[in-house]
């Protein structure tokens, strides 16, 4: 009798356990038919053409130049702008957009790079009892879950360890992470869960294991945020938009409403950045979608009005890959000074941040070095005392402006709600302006919305729910595969494709050059540490890349990963630049000095194209310079103005001097160290060389003195810098003079 109660008791429980596996089995795949059917519905519905081949950058221009009118002419090509053409176009309006640099060389190319609901801001939803910032998460996950479907090439789930050091936090975060799922509802991607102290610390083996209780693991989007506005940029051109980047506005054009008598924003008067030639562009409704720069199109329209954006600096930095797992994120849910810091791996490297502190309005936005060293000692805090994580590891650093939509008195920018205000103006100016990079169709959705309603247009209901972005059709996890069998890739090249470019990356492939090597048959690496190949340079035109910067920065993303190697990757990408968009032809009369202004004189068709070349290294070394952290190596080395080293130390390095210094100078140049290393069977370029001694040259004088040496070996034993190319030469040159033996010079791949 007891036996049959027990059996039947396991029956139902197993029963049931069944039906909730079955359940929940059934509501996964149903939530997947429905993301699936979602496309094929949003696709199916669409009323214009789908074009396979992106109009040339000069057949755009001459669509703006001559189309009478357009009905919807967007301003700004950062994530909600280009969501914003998506949408209008797609609704069947005819539709340009215009961006006076290039698509995402803003703050939408400068994010955290998560596709998220934002944790904080449910927190702050639930302790402050606020509805508004509820839902604006609730918005945020729906709006997460389609991302990750139209652009699976993009982006994918990240899971993030939030690491717990004392007992009573355990249940208080549990609590609030489980909410976040259960507001995602079943667009959760997946479960959050608990990890113990042990398991924690076998997943995030550099965690700090001192008082560790344990640790919450939740789910998140990660996307690479510069390719994705670009792909709903170059989609939006596909379907019929007329986009343009380097096309700025210098005013807005107006008219007299006939029936009103009040006057109307009818267009804008535009310049080709790069030509200098002015034009304008008609149009029946104007979007102002310029992120930070919102108030200054809207005192274009009327210079009484007031300010309704308050700009926030975000600082992030990049540090070797080593210092997170491969699949791993962390979050750190109170800093020192309340905020909160992530530190995610991401296209193999680490990045770290941000910060939140109020700033002025620039286009070239440069990270502070009390920002970086916040964020380094944030991140110390968590990180186990073996790992070491030095200022000099510092790859990269950027600091992007965040348009937060504010009260103009406020001062405090980290109180300030995330969401977004779409307002009209008198003359009929539509801005759409705050908001987060993750809510970016929605409020390209809520935009257009007010202005068809506003401008009386005939449009289509919005379809971008699960339109497929560029390079999102035709991709498979295992789309790699066929690039390497069909091509003659490299494995990690193939890889880096198919996630760049999706089902365009045989368009890439199709244009790489054979290397002459057994293995790989095509591909030339830019740079060898990096999976980035030339024929990307040339696919990067046809994408509308401009200069040098758009490719480092935007289409591939190598000045944000690691500045060094972009600079030196910049002298082949202009030659190839140069080549393609036959610069001494182009431009022919424009040449730019080292101070960025433009000079107008006659050239000859070899010096215009040196001139062009010399033009674009000029400015995208100064790009790397100041906004992507690489004046932060010298001013490092010139911070360490007292020579830290002892007496045993400062003799060791002084003997190392002299074996280059042979003469006893007081310095050395690029030809002592050549003479040295052609001694030894090294064979550097002198261009290389250059580069290596400038890096430790403070004065700028084209020699490194025996004091800025020691300066270096100084701030490296500080690490204040990591092991610099210079010292890593030196040292492997003085080891093999002793032992008289062959020796072979490697990169040292250090920081900035």
């Amino acid at each position: 009798m007891a036996f049959r109660k027990a059996l039947k008791r396991t029956a139902i429980i197993g029963g049931g356990a069944v039906a909730t596996v079955f359940g929940v089995s059934q509501l996964i795949e149903y939530r997947k038919t429905q993301a699936r059917l979602a496309n094929v519905e949003a696709e199916a519905e669409l009323k214009v053409v789908y074009t396979d081949e992106l109009p040339s950058r000069q057949a755009q221009l001459s669509s703006l130049k001559n189309t009478e009118e357009f009905d919807v002419l967007v301003v700004g090509g950062g994530a909600t702008g280009a969501g914003c053409a998506l949408d209008a176009v797609t609704r069947n309006l005819k539709t340009a957009l215009v961006e006076r640099s290039d698509f995402s060389s803003g703050t939408s190319s400068r994010s955290t790079k998560l596709i998220h609901g934002g944790v904080r801001y449910l927190q702050k939803a639930i302790m402050q009892l606020d509805y508004e910032q509820y839902m604006m998460v609730k918005e945020a996950l729906h709006e997460r879950a389609n991302l990750l479907e139209i652009a699976p090439h993009l982006s994918a789930p990240l899971p993030i360890m939030l690491p717990v050091y004392k007992w009573w936090q355990l249940p208080y975060y549990w609590a609030g992470i489980k909410m976040y799922d259960l507001v995602a509802g079943i667009q959760c991607l997946k479960s959050s869960y608990i990890l113990s102290k042990t398991k924690a610390l076998e997943l995030f083996p550099m965690l700090k294991k001192d008082k560790l209780v344990g640790a919450i693991v939740y789910y998140d989007g990660q996307h690479n945020d510069a390719r994705m506005n670009l792909a709903i940029a170059l989609t939006a051109a596909r379907y019929g938009a007329t986009i343009a980047n380097y096309t700025e506005v210098v005013h807005l054009l107006k008219t007299n409403d006939p029936h009103t008598g009040k006057e109307k924003v009818c267009g804008a008067h535009c310049r080709d950045v790069i030509t200098g030639q002015e034009f304008d562009i008609r149009a029946k409704c104007v979007i102002n979608a310029t992120g930070p720069f919102t108030d200054s199109l809207r005192k274009m329209d009327n210079q009484e009005t007031k300010n309704i954006c308050q700009p926030s600096a975000g600082v992030h930095i990049v540090i070797p890959g080593y210092y997170s797992p491969d699949n791993m994120g962390l979050l750190d849910p109170a800093t020192s000074d309340g905020r909160v810091i992530f530190f995610l791996p991401w296209e193999k490297m680490t990045i770290a941040g941000t910060t939140d502190t109020p700033t002025n309005v620039t286009a070239h936005p440069i990270p502070g070095e009390d920002d970086i060293n916040f964020i380094l000692r944030e991140v110390r805090n968590y990180l186990s005392p073996d790992v070491e994580v030095r200022r000099g590891d510092v790859l990269a650093a950027w600091s992007g402006i965040r348009p937060l939509v504010t009260d103009p008195n406020s001062k405090d920018t980290q109180s300030i709600c995330r969401n977004h205000i779409v307002s009209i103006s008198d003359s009929g100016l539509v801005t759409i302006a705050g908001g987060k990079w993750t809510t970016y169709r929605s409020m390209a959705e809520e935009t257009l919305d007010a202005a068809i309603k506003a401008h009386s247009l005939s449009a289509e209901p919005c379809k971008t729910v699960g339109l497929m972005l560029e390079g999102g059709k035709g991709w498979t996890p295992t789309l790699y595969i066929r690039l390497v069998q069909d091509y003659g890739l490299e494995n990690e090249v193939a890889q880096h494709l198919a996630s760049t470019y999706g089902g365009k990356a045989f368009d890439v492939a199709k244009m790489a050059q054979v290397t002459g090597k057994r293995w790989p048959i095509v591909g030339k690496r830019l740079v060898s540490e990096f999976p980035y190949i030339e024929s990307e340079v040339q696919y990067a035109i046809k994408e509308y890349a401009c200069t040098a910067i758009d490719v480092i920065a935007q289409r591939t993303r190598l000045g944000f990963l690691n500045v060094q190697a972009a600079d030196e990757a910049l002298p082949r990408i202009v030659q190839i630049m140069g080549k393609e968009l036959d610069w001494s032809q182009e431009r022919r009369t424009k040449c730019v000095t080292s101070d960025g202004k433009t000079e107008k004189r006659i050239k000859s068709a070899s010096d215009s194209c040196l001139c062009e070349i010399q033009a674009e290294l000029e400015a995208a070394k100064k790009f790397l310079y100041h906004e992507m952290g690489y004046r932060s190596r010298s001013e490092q080395l010139t911070k360490t103005s007292e020579i830290n080293l002892d007496y045993q130390e400062v003799v060791r390095y002084k003997k190392r001097f002299h074996k280059f210094d042979k003469e006893s100078k007081g310095f050395i140049t690029t030809v002592d160290v050549q003479q040295v290393l052609e001694s030894i069977n090294v064979h550097i370029d002198e261009n290389a060389l250059h580069e290596i001694l400038n890096e430790v040259d403070l004065n700028k004088n084209g020699q490194v003195e025996i004091d800025e040496f020691l300066q270096l070996m100084s701030a490296v034993k500080k690490g204040q810098v990591s092991d610099s190319r210079l010292a890593i030469l030196m040292k492997t040159a003085e080891e093999t003079l002793d032992m008289r033996g062959p020796v072979t010079v490697d990169r040292s791949g250090g920081g900035v």
